[in-house]
C-alpha cells in the first residue's frame, strides 16, 4: 500500500493537528480510513498520541463519516446519490447492490457490511433512504467502526515497532483483514439465516 507524497503531506497536516487531525482526516475520508488509522498507529510508537484516544478520535471520526452519507440518502435521496456519489467512492451499482440487501435484510446489514470493501459505505445509503431510525444507526455503525479503528491502529504501531516502513501497512494487515472479512461474511450468514426462518416461523 505505496503512498505518494502528496497523501503523505495531507496525513502529516492532519496528524499534526492531533486526535483532532485524525477525526478530521477520517470525517472527511480523502485518503482511506485504514491508512489515516495506520498512521495515527505510528505516532501512538512515536508516543506523539496515546493508543486509547487515537481508538476514540478515529471511532468518533468514521461514525460522523457514516452520518453524512445516511443524512444524503435520507435527505437527497436518489437522485443526489446518482449524481454526487461518485465524489464519495460510490458508484450507482453499489447502491443498488446495497439497497437489494438492505431492503432483503434490514438493520443488522448495517454492522456485518461495515467490513466488506465498498459495502460498508454504501450500505448507509439505503439505511438513510428508508428512514432508518438515527439512534440505532449510529448504533450499530460505532459497534462495527471501534474493532476497525482498534484493529489499524494496532497494526500501524506494531508494524513501526518492528522497524518496518508504515506505509507497507497491507503486508501486516493481510491476514487480520482476511480474519475480519470472513468473521463479517460469517455473521453476515447468521444472520441472513436468522432473517429467513424468522420470515418462515412467521408465515
Amino acid at each position: 500500500m505505496r503512498m505518494g507524497h502528496f497523501v503523505t503531506q495531507i496525513l502529516d497536516f492532519l496528524t499534526g493537528l492531533g486526535y483532532w487531525g485524525i477525526m478530521l482526516g477520517l470525517m472527511i475520508e480523502i485518503i482511506p480510513s485504514e491508512i489515516v488509522l495506520a498512521y495515527a498507529g505510528y505516532l501512538v510508537y512515536r508516543g506523539e498520541v496515546n493508543f486509547t484516544e487515537a481508538i476514540i478520535f478515529g471511532t468518533i471520526g468514521g461514525v460522523i463519516a457514516q452520518i453524512f452519507i445516511y443524512w444524503i440518502g435520507r435527505y437527497g435521496g436518489r437522485p443526489f446519490v446518482e449524481k454526487y456519489g461518485k465524489y464519495i467512492h460510490l458508484k450507482p451499482k453499489h447502491i443498488d447492490w446495497a439497497e437489494d440487501w438492505f431492503n432483503r435484510y434490514g438493520a443488522g446489514l448495517i454492522f456485518t457490511g461495515r467490513f466488506i470493501p465498498v459495502f460498508r459505505h454504501a450500505i448507509s445509503i439505503p439505511a438513510g433512504m428508508a428512514r432508518m431510525p438515527f439512534w440505532k444507526f449510529v448504533g450499530l455503525t460505532t459497534a462495527a467502526i471501534i474493532p476497525w479503528s482498534i484493529l489499524f491502529v494496532f497494526l500501524g504501531h506494531k508494524v513501526s515497532d518492528m522497524g518496518k516502513d508504515w506505509h507497507n501497512i497491507d503486508e501486516a494487515a493481510g491476514p487480520y483483514t482476511y480474519t475480519f472479512l470472513w468473521a463479517a461474511v460469517g455473521l453476515t450468514a447468521l444472520y441472513f439465516i436468522y432473517k429467513i426462518l424468522r420470515r418462515k416461523k412467521k408465515k
